[in-house]
């Protein structure tokens, strides 16, 4: 390990990505893979405004998750702008910690461990566990920064097998094409990521070493609507009374809009079709 002076030297980073450096600026090492994580600044603040019905019902913890996108957006624009290790070493960890976040708040009862299930407070338990985990893999990441990419590996496959279990029970076709679209979205990113990295010389060739820039753009994507798809599954499983709605900005009927989250009032809702259905509702 480097000593911390040394971290924050340029191109102390052990990683370099496809993109040729300095090519554009002499202040930025990779320009695109810096620019390109324009949305993780910019989008995470309208989606705070349009959950905001959600907080009021659900509480803040999903300011949170978009708290740490714009930490994870900021760290990754220092890292590319400057290769330093530091930054490799605070754009992987933010990666860490927002994965984590969503566990700690959203991690389906069923799948906690037996003895914790129907415990009050068995999904505090859970997210101690989940705080304990992560710190303690800050602190090897900075011992050994190669953890780091098994962490996140081994993090990232749970989270896609929840999601998918969840989508075969969902109904709401909706829902569905939603959660479709998130698992496009991860296997484009990933293969982003795995050519960037492995078939360098072969993109290079073709006059694009800008395929990590994308990765940063389809992960963002993939990752915001995976946080509002956990968000609804936590309602509809865990909050009785409550009936999730996945909605569209800005126009609801166009579904490639951003997806978010509201919530009606189950018993409201059943209240007014009871009182519909006693002939209240009848034309003259």
């Amino acid at each position: 390990m480097l000593p911390s002076w040394n971290m924050l030297a340029r191109e102390s980073s052990p990683v370099d990505w496809c993109e040729q450096n300095y090519t554009v600026s002499p202040h930025i090492a990779e320009f695109i893979n810096t620019i390109s994580n324009v949305l993780f600044l910019v989008l995470p603040p309208l989606l705070m405004r349009l959950h905001l019905q959600y907080t009021n019902k659900c509480g803040k913890g999903i300011h949170t998750m978009w708290i740490l996108l714009i930490v994870i957006g900021l760290c990754s624009a220092y890292f590319h702008a400057t290769l330093s290790l530091l930054g490799q070493l605070l754009d992987e960890l933010a990666i860490l910690w927002v994965i984590m976040a969503g566990f700690a708040l959203w991690y389906p009862r069923w799948a906690l461990p037996r003895s914790w299930r129907f415990q009050v407070d068995g999904r505090i338990k859970f997210r101690n566990l989940c705080t304990i985990f992560a710190t303690i893999s800050t602190f090897l990441g900075f011992l050994e920064p190669v953890a780091n990419a098994f962490f996140l590996f081994v993090l990232a496959v749970p989270a896609f097998f929840l999601m998918a279990h969840q989508l075969q029970k969902e109904e709401e076709a909706r829902v569905r094409n939603l959660g479709y679209r998130v698992m496009i979205l991860w296997f484009l990113a990933i293969g982003c990521w795995v050519n960037d990295r492995f078939y360098c010389d072969f993109w290079l060739g073709l006059g694009f070493p800008y395929l990590h820039g994308a990765w940063h753009i389809l992960i963002f994507l993939c990752s915001y609507t995976a946080i509002v798809l956990f968000a609804y599954f936590e309602v509809k499983n865990h909050i009785p009374g409550e009936q999730p709605i996945l909605k569209y900005y800005p126009v609801d009927t166009w579904q490639f809009g951003i997806p978010y989250v509201v919530i009606n009032d189950s018993t409201i809702i059943h209240h007014n079709s009871k009182h519909i259905s006693n002939g209240n509702g009848k034309h003259d």
